[in-house]
């Protein structure tokens, strides 16, 4: 795993999630942190971000990658999307760790020796769906990452009449995700849909074969240059490469513009 160094979480007072991503001037705090139960009884933690001045604005719920944790990943991406008038909640999910040198609060409050596979963390998707439902906004797009970005697959097919459209970066398949597979969710899928996966990971014949089978059922595909795995293509540290270009592809795709 690589370590993002340049990527540090400082704790607020009150209970914000304070989030600087050095190296930049830019410091962006939470509208505020909140505690969720799931349907199985465990408790998720999350934030809530909101843009200045946009009266009931679209909202993202957006999802970490195995290993990471919301704030730690989102952090160079969510300042992006408030800047284009999108509201965006994230969450640790109960898979999760500190690939982004952030605290997955929800694994670290965890029983210890409780473990929970990609598959297991489906109702926290559901419960942060929930919430969300709750909060006001306008409508709701599923952004996931890796792992998450197949479970948002099964979201939009689960919950059509509240999932507007879903972006899934380099969903994961094959045996690490046991039953929750990419192909077997998009087929579902009945909202507008996007797949995006760096030029390396296109090059895999199970991901070239993945992006055919979502471009034949009818959904959008994009392959970035550069090559970091789920939302880290929007990270020019990251993925060592110009962004802009997909950039440009994603907000067009969240807007509807595309």
């Amino acid at each position: 795993m690589h370590s993002y160094r340049r990527l540090t979480l400082l704790a607020c007072s009150l209970g914000l999630a304070g989030i600087l991503f050095t190296g930049t001037t830019l410091a962006q705090e939470a509208s505020r942190s909140f505690e969720i139960q799931t349907a199985d009884g465990l408790t998720v933690f999350g934030d809530v971000y909101e843009p200045e001045n946009v009266k009931r604005p679209p909202l993202i719920l957006a999802f970490h990658q195995g290993g990471g944790d919301g704030r730690g990943e989102y952090a160079p991406i969510i300042p992006k999307l408030l800047e284009a008038g999108y509201a965006v909640i994230s969450v640790d999910q109960r898979q999760g760790g500190s690939v982004f040198e952030g605290v997955n609060r929800t694994v670290a409050a965890l029983h210890k020796g409780v473990e929970y596979s990609y598959c297991d963390a489906y109702p926290d998707l559901e419960a942060t769906l929930e919430f969300a439902r709750t909060q006001g906004f306008g409508r709701i797009v599923a952004w996931g990452s890796s792992y998450s970005a197949t479970l948002v697959l099964r979201l939009a097919a689960d919950y059509p009449e509240d999932i507007d459209r879903v972006i899934a970066f380099s969903p994961a398949g094959g045996e690490p995700m046991g039953a929750c597979q990419p192909r077997e969710y998009a087929a579902n899928v009945s909202v507008p849909a996007m797949m995006v996966r760096p030029e390396r990971e296109a090059a895999i014949a199970s991901v070239a074969g993945d992006l055919e089978a979502f471009q034949e059922m009818g959904h959008r595909t994009y392959v970035s240059p550069g090559g970091s795995h789920g939302s880290s293509v929007l990270v020019a540290e990251r993925t060592n490469a110009a962004t802009d270009a997909v950039w440009e592809v994603v907000l067009a795709f969240l807007s509807g513009s595309d």
